[in-house]
């Protein structure tokens, strides 16, 4: 497959996955209820379908990539490259970022004290205030498996179909394995596979767009009094859409490695400041004792069945959005970790990125939960009465130096969000050229849409947020097919390499089948 058909851009991709979210924003701006009774019905029929589907893949994923990093495949090299581009601090924070940017500090803040104020039901539920049980909640909900479904086992077969077959990076290269080249050319199983990724990609980073520029215009509003307005929120958005239109015009090696770097720099300093001035031990507790609940209960907690309200509402909402936003980071990851090898991945992916990201949960929900327990009500009636982004207000309020940690929090925030929409911005591109270095002016476009779009539902209306992010929910559904095949294939491919590396000879192949027989 030559050069020029790799960079060919795929117009009915394009169009169709455009024009799906163009006509989903102007029956909005029509009839916003409508849209929102219609995706608030599928979301409950996908949770209701799919929810248990989603648990045990979740699962199967994490373990199956678990017995492939420790196995002799392990050793296994990616991306037909000797030696990794970028250092490990750098390609573990452009990993991190991409994830965090949506939880990294309101729900990292908000989350814990939800499942503190309220237990979940798993555990009894009612105001127990079981700090090991809400932070295990918390774990799991942002921890190993949900890591894991965004790019270790599928990141394999990508990496192999790109690298080493010369196909295109695309979501449709996950179904290579059991179609063949016939996916490629002419293919609308192919075809559906990218517009359904580019489309659940869309509206996950749509809503982490949307709410946080309602969130930081209520930040800037308590911290400096500046009103709190709708033109405020979309000057917001305006600026962190340039932020990424410039970090994507400027490519991975630039600008998407430079500001993730500095990003987890500065919030590696934020979380050293809290714990220096903040509740150290009640931190390294709530950690501690939150990672114990969370592996003891591990099982239980993953395939919970109980309470289908409840449920739908936290795990299955999230395991969704992962699901949704994962064939473009597994496009991302594939782009970024040439020359690692799958144990490499698979350890940073599935167990380094969670534990830092629940050490960041702990610092910062720590934090809330420890002056709540000083003060009842301090925390919790904020977050009650102003949502994720009162509570944050709270906690720093609460703090040695509070405005400066407040504006640091909102810092945070801002280059998160920014990172995450020039990341999505790329892989988008990605996906519609086919090359893992789509045009500039194609990454900027992407950025200006997600932008556009943002301010144009914030016209409508914060209800309407919430209806575009709960319908990543619902084109999950797809996307999670796609995710299957993967837990064979990969274990294959990676033996398939292994081979092709020298690591195993095909004298141990035929031992193994001898011995079978």
């Amino acid at each position: 497959m030559d050069s020029d058909k790799k960079k060919k851009l795929d117009w009915p991709v394009f169009i169709i996955s455009g024009g799906f979210l163009i006509v989903i924003i102007l029956f909005s701006l029509i009839n916003n209820e409508k849209v929102g009774d219609v995706v608030n019905i599928l979301f409950a029929y996908s949770s209701d379908l799919f929810g248990a589907y989603w648990q045990i893949l979740l699962l199967a994923n994490f373990f199956i990539g678990l017995g492939l990093a420790i196995s002799k495949y392990g050793k296994v090299r990616l991306g037909k490259q000797d030696k990794p581009k970028y250092s490990y601090f750098g390609w573990v924070s452009m990993i991190l970022v991409t994830l965090l940017a949506s939880g990294g500090v309101f729900w990292a803040a908000a989350e814990p004290m939800y499942h503190y104020m309220d237990t979940p039901p798993l555990f009894g539920g009612g105001e127990f205030n079981n700090m090991g049980a809400a932070f295990a909640q918390a774990f799991m909900h942002w921890g190993f498996t949900a890591w894991a479904i965004l790019g270790t086992l599928a990141v394999v077969v990508m990496m192999y179909v790109h690298y080493d077959r010369g196909f295109p990076l695309k979501p449709r290269g996950l179904l290579f394995p059991i179609v063949g080249e016939k996916i490629y050319h002419n293919s609308i199983l192919g075809s559906s596979a990218d517009i359904f990724s580019i489309i659940a990609t869309v509206a996950g980073t749509l809503g982490p767009l949307g709410f946080l520029g309602l969130q930081i215009s209520y930040g800037l509003n308590h911290l400096f009094g500046v009103p709190n307005t709708l033109t405020v929120s979309i000057l917001v958005v305006f600026v962190l859409v340039l932020i990424a239109a410039i970090s994507a015009a400027t490519g991975v090696d630039r600008g998407i490695y430079h500001l993730s770097n500095w990003n987890v720099k500065f919030t590696i300093l934020l979380a050293a400041i809290i714990l220096v001035l903040g509740p150290t031990m009640f931190i390294m507790d709530a950690f501690v004792a939150g990672t114990g609940f969370h592996l003891q209960h591990f099982f239980t907690m993953s395939m919970y069945r109980g309470d289908e309200a409840w449920l739908s509402f936290w795990t299955i909402f999230f395991w969704g959005w992962f699901i949704g936003y994962a064939p473009m980071l597994i496009v991302f990851i594939s782009r970024i970790s040439r020359g690692r090898t799958i144990r490499e991945l698979i350890i940073a992916v599935s167990i380094v990125a969670p534990l830092v990201n629940n050490f960041w949960f702990s610092v910062v929900g720590g934090t809330g939960v420890f002056f709540e327990n000083e003060n009842p009500g301090s925390v919790s009636n904020a977050l009650s009465e102003g949502g994720m982004p009162a509570a944050v207000m709270a906690i720093t309020d609460q703090l040695p130096m509070g405005t400066l940690m407040g504006l640091g929090f909102l810092l945070v925030s801002i280059i998160f969000v920014a990172t995450t929409t020039d990341t999505m911005s790329y892989t988008v591109a990605a996906t519609i050229t086919g090359t893992d270095h789509p045009k500039r002016w194609l990454r900027v476009f992407w950025a200006l849409i997600f932008g556009a779009t943002t301010m144009v539902i914030l016209t409508i209306g914060e209800d309407s947020i919430a209806s575009i992010q709960n319908s990543i929910v619902i084109t999950a559904v797809p996307v999670s097919l796609l995710l299957l095949p993967p837990l064979w294939n990969a274990p294959r491919i990676a033996k398939k390499m292994a081979l092709e590396q020298g690591l195993i000879w095909q004298r141990e192949i035929r031992k193994k089948e001898d011995k079978k027989y």
